[in-house]
């Protein structure tokens, strides 16, 4: 897997994705990320990637040629084209069923906008999808995907030491992950679930499940409902 991110701020994605699990897959070659500045692409002397909106309107537009100009770039460098990934708030929502669709690629190129946006000729051009995170507005794509490459990267092959490290987790599976204990085994007067101390593997699973199924219920209708359609 290798994801590329176009963006005017890598150091701000670095400072991220070079952290924890990514930061660390990264470092022993399991994924490869690369944070690429947008502004290296311009061919104006002053480093500029933005102008007006045609039509008036507030706020400064990204023009096509720098991010077209990234985008060739990426191309010459894999030696094919990446499935390119604009993040914004006109896109589908993204899901763990699209991330676990990415994570099958081999390279993903994500594009940041900023300001206004970006000018639609350039998504016509080279955009396989859009994507967003949810229906609010950000300052920027960089946070976005961020959140699409931590998704994407931890569900490759020996990014997590398992894979039960993911396929267990709340949203994958379906259902809101059952609660989570660990030392001292009573904490404020608090016990830990005696299930949860039995040794009894087949009594702990069916407690986790069923505090997935009431966990769900309560948070996420919506989930259990899609979970109980798919699982008839």
């Amino acid at each position: 897997m290798h994801i590329e991110i176009a963006t005017l701020f890598p150091e701000m994605c670095e400072a991220v994705l070079g952290e924890s699990i990514v930061g660390r897959a990264r470092r022993a070659g399991k994924i490869s990320l690369h944070c690429r500045q947008i502004r290296e692409y311009t061919l104006d002397k002053h480093r500029r990637v933005d102008d007006t909106p045609y039509g008036g309107g507030m706020g400064m537009v990204m023009q096509c040629e720098p991010i077209y100009n990234c985008y060739k770039a990426v191309c010459q460098e894999l030696g094919t084209k990446p499935h390119t990934i604009y993040m914004s708030p006109k896109g589908r929502i993204f899901d763990q069923k699209r991330a676990v669709e990415l994570s099958g690629m081999d390279n993903i190129l994500i594009i940041c906008g900023h300001y206004e946006g970006v000018d639609q000729r350039v998504i016509d051009k080279i955009v396989d999808e859009e994507l967003s995170i949810g229906d609010y507005v950000l300052t920027g794509g960089e946070l976005p995907a961020m959140v699409v490459a931590d998704t994407v990267a931890r569900m490759c092959e020996g990014v997590l030491s398992d894979e039960v490290c993911f396929t267990d987790e709340s949203i994958y599976s379906g259902l809101l992950e059952y609660p989570q204990y660990t030392r001292p085994e009573v904490w404020e007067g608090e016990a830990v679930p005696p299930v949860l101390l039995s040794g009894h593997h087949k009594n702990i699973e069916n407690w986790r499940h069923e505090q997935s199924l009431k966990l769900t219920a309560e948070r996420r209708p919506d989930l259990l409902a899609k979970y109980n359609a798919e699982n008839k």
